[in-house]
């Protein structure tokens, strides 16, 4: 049977010659992060004397349509194993984020109690809660296991991956959908083609899909190579996403940028070709041209600053060592899994990585340089000298919340350049 939508956009799993998103042979390495774990794949304390597999790791750029993604795919049911160790909730911080793009998209679209909004890779319902405080009828699509727990909530979820398939038994069931959304999922998909399809087939005529992913031009501009794992297929710039949709009955219709991984991008694609298109995709566009996102040398530059990141920060954690004093790290979010690895930190430098008491990564060890996830009640005990900051994105509010704890240690933020922030300046 006959694909209807590109081959390309069924990413194969194994390396990647060619651009995922226009299947262009102009594509450039522009960092090599070496063999890497899967980020979310944490390691238990009776698999720590296991071998423990590894993929190579690589930022590749397309010149043809200004994307950025990895070249080698491993397979989505590996990366998304039914124990997938996150849930959005038990970030405050997200989960208001979350509730906020619902309001926006409640009066953007001027949805009504009649309307129904899915949410594709809902983990833990968060979002959805949003739509249903406002009387929105809601629908999730979680492959994980986190799925039981959003329906334990009272958030309807199907547990499976999302295409042409699902969205056809939705339909049928729930009738079609005013709005889908997908929070950092969308980057992620190796099954583009089918979720695209899979959208439309469940889309209202004028339905509007709603894509929130990493911005490249964050990324570039703020040096965070850390974005870079396996689950990020894919690092979408403007004109890349509109070269994505341009196969299918699709307009990218408005965009709009936002502060949350470090710089985001919200896409708005409505079910039809030609409707009319906000200004604000024009102008992104221009300003994607002015940074130099169609240039090689903006990514040659992003490397040597990467590479020079790398060595500050090492020579930091030697420096401290060499002291005597105390570095610890606060968080696991799976940007460490590629910050530390990449870095070649391991327990002599960094004993631990602090957590909430809530997160599902407690008593598991880093992948690859197995370093414990511990309760970060223990920075309050063992007040270090250092606490370096692995989700530095939302370095302002950690280091706030910790401070008034009681927390006397220093931070250290990595990225985008490597700042040590006194205690008492926070």
């Amino acid at each position: 049977m006959k694909t209807p939508y590109p081959k390309h956009h069924f990413v194969k799993t194994g390396h990647i010659p060619r651009c995922q998103i226009c299947n262009s042979a102009k594509v450039h390495t522009v960092l090599d992060l070496g063999h890497q774990p899967l980020c979310d794949t944490l390691v238990t304390k009776e698999s720590l004397n296991e071998p423990e597999k590894t993929y190579p790791l690589r930022m590749v750029w397309c010149r043809k349509c200004t994307g950025v993604q990895i070249d080698y795919c491993v397979d989505g049911k590996e990366v998304y194993h039914p124990g997938y160790p996150y849930r959005s909730g038990i970030s405050k911080p997200l989960a208001d984020y979350q509730r906020q793009i619902c309001l926006s998209l409640i009066e953007k679209y001027e949805l009504t109690p009649k309307d129904l909004a899915i949410d594709v890779g809902s983990n833990d319902g968060t979002l959805l809660s949003g739509f249903k405080r406002e009387g929105i009828q809601i629908l999730g699509v979680e492959p994980t296991n986190i799925a039981k727990y959003a329906n334990a909530h009272g958030i309807p979820t199907i547990q499976s991956f999302f295409d042409r398939k699902t969205a056809r038994q939705i339909r049928k069931k729930y009738g079609p959908a005013a709005v889908i959304t997908t929070t950092n999922v969308f980057a992620h998909m190796q099954t583009i083609g089918e979720v695209i399809m899979g959208i439309h087939a469940l889309l209202e005529d004028d339905g509007v899909f709603i894509s929130e992913t990493h911005y490249l031009l964050n990324v570039v501009q703020g040096g965070q190579f850390d974005t870079i794992y396996h689950e990020h297929l894919r690092t979408y710039s403007l004109r890349s996403l509109i070269a994505l949709f341009a196969p299918y009955d699709f307009t990218v219709t408005d965009v709009e940028r936002g502060d949350r991984y470090g710089g985001n991008i919200r896409v708005h694609v409505t079910k039809g070709r030609g409707r009319s298109v906000s200004p604000r995709v024009a102008k992104l566009l221009k300003e994607e041209r002015t940074a130099g996102l169609d240039k090689l040398p903006t990514y040659t530059k992003f490397a040597r600053r990467v590479q020079k990141a790398r060595l500050e920060f090492m020579d930091f954690l030697i420096k401290t060592k060499r002291s005597g004093k105390s570095i610890v790290g606060k968080s696991c979010p799976g940007r460490a899994s590629t910050l530390l690895n990449y870095y070649g930190v391991d327990t002599e430098y960094i004993p631990y990585l602090a957590e909430l008491p809530t997160s599902l990564k407690l008593g598991m060890y880093l992948p690859g340089k197995h370093i414990p996830v511990v309760n970060e009640k223990i920075l309050l005990k063992e007040q270090p000298d250092y606490v370096v900051l692995l989700s530095w994105h939302y370095a302002d509010v950690i280091m706030k919340r910790l401070k008034k704890a009681g927390l006397k240690s220093d931070f250290v933020i990595p990225l985008p350049d490597l700042r040590i922030v006194k205690n008492s300046k926070v």
